[in-house]
């Protein structure tokens, strides 16, 4: 199995590296092949919003920049990993800009899931994905907003598994491990 590790984090933070770590290493340890991008490296323009990904060039997004890259790995993948701090309850804007070059990998058309309408699915093949925000601090608020952030989002890729998992500095790395191990399993049995 194969897993895309996008590092949304803005700055060096030795705590919040050794968490990064240590899932980069538990999903060695379960056998994942693993690709880690810190996205803060990359050279990822924002969406245009010109749907040119739609219409014009199916599936490819214009600019040809290493967000085109990014989006053509995260339909490669069986698991994507979004590492970012909380940022208002959302993605921190190097996860947000990757997020947002996406939208080549769905299609234009609408269909109901869950009730709702989204976009039918470009590729048959969809990857299961794991969100990890991290906070200095527990904030409630923040968290919750998070964790309906992310669902939204998968609701609307299709991952076959979605699950959101927020570290604390207060929270012990063994405790974090073994919930992210567990939600690992989700991912595995799906798979």
């Amino acid at each position: 199995m194969k897993a895309l590790l996008l590092d949304g984090s803005l700055k060096k933070d030795l705590d919040v590296d050794k968490i990064y770590s240590s899932i980069k290493e538990e999903l060695e340890r379960k056998g994942f092949d693993v690709e880690s991008i810190l996205l803060r490296n990359l050279n990822v323009a924002p969406c245009q919003g010109d749907f040119d990904c739609w219409l014009k060039t199916p599936g490819e997004c214009k600019t040809d920049d290493d967000g085109r890259d990014v989006a053509k790995k995260m339909v490669q993948n069986d698991l994507i990993i979004h590492f970012t701090p909380i940022t208002f309850g959302g993605y921190s804007s190097e996860l947000k800009k990757v997020l947002d070059r996406f939208i080549p990998n769905i299609l234009p058309f609408f269909t109901k899931r869950e009730g709702e309408t989204h976009h039918k699915y470009r590729y048959e093949k969809r990857s299961s994905i794991i969100a990890v925000g991290f906070l200095d601090k527990p904030n409630e608020e923040k968290e919750a907003v998070f964790k309906e952030l992310v669902y939204r989002n998968s609701l609307n890729m299709g991952a076959p598994v979605h699950e959101p998992i927020i570290y604390t500095k207060n929270l012990s790395k063994n405790d974090f491990i073994n919930e992210f191990t567990n939600i690992l399993e989700k991912v595995e049995v799906k798979t």
